[in-house]
């Protein structure tokens, strides 16, 4: 995975002082490095049942159609607040400094599907425990949760308990 982590640019003092951002669009433009991290991720899942994949606004919206298409499943966006057209089901949670809120169409997920959900990092967890809530909430069972990058020392994975979490680049400072 080493190779994989070279392809990201490490942004320091971003978005504020004291933070090291894990750019992963160096990662998506080298097509290689692309298709390789797509492989590997859909490579967990294969031989699993996946009805549909859930992206997360905005990265999951580029990881997730891509896992979607290989693992013969389809796709769902999970948005923020106001950006689906139909009717919706949502979850507030807490973020570091505030709250925010994620949006779902009532109809995306059926009871009983099995949903894999997607992002390009996991960090806190806020996100990812929203987005799997969101999935229960209307019938679905979570097949897990797949990220490209982890950020082991923020222990994520600790709000995610019972659910299969996945992630290929994993960082621990």
């Amino acid at each position: 995975m080493d190779d994989l982590k070279t392809l990201i640019r490490e942004i320091p003092d971003y978005p504020k002082p004291g933070i090291l951002f894990y750019d992963v669009t160096t990662l998506l433009k080298d097509g290689r490095g692309f298709h390789s991290l797509v492989d590997k991720l859909c490579d967990h899942y294969e031989g699993r049942k996946v009805d549909v994949v859930v992206g997360i606004e905005a990265r999951g919206f580029i990881f997730g159609p891509a896992l979607a298409y290989r693992l013969k499943a389809g796709f769902v966006p999970v948005r923020k607040p106001k950006k689906l057209p139909w009717k919706t089901a949502s979850v507030t949670y807490q973020l570091e400094y505030g709250s925010d809120t994620l949006e779902i169409h009532e109809d995306a997920v059926s009871r009983g599907q099995h949903v894999l959900i997607c992002d390009d990092l996991l960090a806190t967890g806020g996100t990812a425990s929203a987005a799997v809530s969101l999935v229960r909430k209307l019938g679905g069972e979570v097949a897990g949760a797949a990220f490209a990058v982890e950020l082991n020392f923020l222990n994520g994975r600790s709000k995610l308990a019972g659910v299969d979490v996945f992630s290929l680049l994993k960082y621990d400072k």
